[in-house]
């Protein structure tokens, strides 16, 4: 068995409270890393504390940070929590956005300045109040979470494919710019059950139909799990991953492959 062995790393994890955010922590808390979490939840809200159950399970140290990662001075104000209560950083999983779809290009300025914040500046603002600490780690690991939208789309999800888009770039100049004392690597989920997903399904007259019409569009079958993000994102934080660098790996259960929607 090949262990992926993180014991004793700091780690950031942006949206850690539900999702993605969620099933990143577990895993890097099971490899054993301590985690500072964060979401627009408040600490005391039961989203939050299952977090902090679940790195306490694992062994590990666990905190919690409550922020609007749209905001400018959020990020900087996120790594200067995890510096203040873990001593420093190793790891940084920049995982919080939110699907905010506007429909068409002709959207207005305040939902594109919206996801352009949310989506895409706040990766790049996280990233830059981290770099300090991550060149300490010698090498520390950037892990920037993006979205199969980023290759192929869909109508009506207008900004937000765009923002995907433009993490693809933002990986490949961190990589170049930053490396080698930081590594930075993509990630780029296709469908995932989460919450967010089922609101999705939830939008359709038969939302049971609609899933099952969609696990058929995967070659694998089915959607995907928090929990397989989140041990890719342990494996590229690990020494494993190593030589992965500057590229955004695409999990998509196939999908992308599939030329028709119709099954």
């Amino acid at each position: 068995m090949l262990p992926i062995d993180l014991a004793g790393k700091r780690a950031i994890v942006t949206g850690a409270s539900d999702g993605i955010g969620f099933g990143v922590s577990q895993m890097l808390a099971q490899a054993g890393c301590d985690i500072v979490g964060t979401g627009t939840v408040g600490a005391e809200s039961p989203r939050a504390q299952r977090f902090l159950k679940t790195v306490a399970e694992a062994g590990r140290q666990g905190h919690y940070f409550s922020g609007d990662i749209a905001l400018p001075e959020t990020p900087a104000n996120i790594v200067q929590e995890a510096v203040s209560r873990l001593g420093g950083i190793d790891i940084v999983v920049s995982n919080a956005g939110k699907n905010a779809f506007h429909g068409t290009a002709d959207c207005t300025e305040e939902q594109w300045l919206h996801n352009i914040n949310l989506n895409l500046a706040s990766h790049w603002r996280l990233a830059k109040a981290a770099r300090p600490y991550l060149q300490q780690a010698r090498p520390g690991v950037l892990i920037v979470m993006g979205s199969n939208h980023a290759y192929n789309t869909i109508p009506g999800c207008f900004p937000y494919n765009t923002t995907k888009a433009g993490i693809l770039g933002l990986v490949q100049a961190l990589a170049i710019e930053w490396g080698p004392e930081i590594r930075t690597v993509g990630v780029a989920p296709g469908f995932i059950d989460t919450p967010g997903n089922q609101a999705w399904f939830d939008s359709f007259p038969d939302p049971a139909a609609e899933r099952v019409r969609t696990e058929k569009m995967h070659p694998v079958g089915r959607i995907g799990t928090v929990e397989e993000v989140g041990a890719l994102c342990a494996f590229l934080a690990s020494p494993y991953g190593g030589f992965i660098n500057g590229n955004t790996l695409l999990m998509d259960g196939g999908r992308s492959a599939l030329m028709q929607d119709s099954v």
